[in-house]
């Protein structure tokens, strides 16, 4: 098991995209570069890209995209009390919300995360992950607040896409920390397991498996870590 993450700062960034939607290559390009460079620097700095699907309709559907993630944003607006959904949406640690290709909100979010105190100090491990793309994680929390959930994200890089229709049509895009299998599991006790499935088609050498602890209520995000799926057992 990774060990537990540092008092220190974290920023889990949440990307609620599309490939349906013209303006939101830029900020995926964004996305791209703040987790490269965080891996550069060795920050613990964690991106997410969830593919929504209420543009599937209008002229593309998105091969990445899932219902799951578009309640999974219609859940954070109700949090906001706006109500409202849009591509690109970028949220930092489950309460900064903006425009995805705002560069500055982007980097005065993530530099504010990294200054603050996590409150939940958090292990992760890859059990298990066999040829069927089943991921087993180990997950342990130190000082759990109550009504809590972790969330498990397997995120993968190096994606491309040929789009044929729709707003970015006749474009290739290159994508990075899609989402490709995403579970939220109560943590009652501070330690549990959690399982998810991938697509057969994800490349391990390209996927990270992000776990980061939430508070139910306000959406924060208080406990984050994350391991390469390569080195994990099989």
């Amino acid at each position: 098991m990774t060990d537990p993450s540092t008092n220190g700062g974290f920023a889990v960034v949440e990307m609620f995209t599309s490939q349906g939607c013209s303006s939101c290559p830029p900020a995926e390009e964004l996305l791209t570069e703040i987790e490269s460079d965080a891996r550069t620097r060795g920050q613990p700095v964690f991106a997410l890209g969830f593919h929504v699907d209420y543009w599937d309709d209008l002229g593309w559907p998105d091969p990445f995209a899932d219902a799951a993630y578009t309640a999974r944003q219609e859940a954070y607006a109700r949090a906001f009390g706006s109500g409202r959904l849009y591509t690109p949406q970028m949220i930092v640690n489950g309460t900064a919300e903006f425009v995805g290709s705002d560069r500055r909100r982007a980097a005065d979010a993530i530099a504010s995360a990294l200054t603050a105190t996590a409150a939940t100090p958090l292990g992760l491990s890859v059990r298990d992950f066999d040829g069927e793309r089943r991921v087993v994680v180990d997950v342990r929390a130190e000082r759990t607040p109550q009504r809590a959930v972790v969330n498990v994200a397997v995120v993968e890089r190096g994606l491309r896409s040929e789009v044929a229709r729709g707003e970015n049509a006749g474009r290739t895009l290159r994508q990075d920390n899609v989402v490709r299998a995403f579970t939220s599991v109560a943590l009652d006790t501070g330690q549990g397991r959690v399982e998810v499935q991938a697509p057969r088609t994800m490349d391990p050498q390209r996927a990270t498996v992000v776990g980061y602890v939430q508070q139910d209520g306000n959406r924060a995000v208080v406990g984050a870590t994350a391991v390469d799926l390569s080195a994990a057992p099989r």
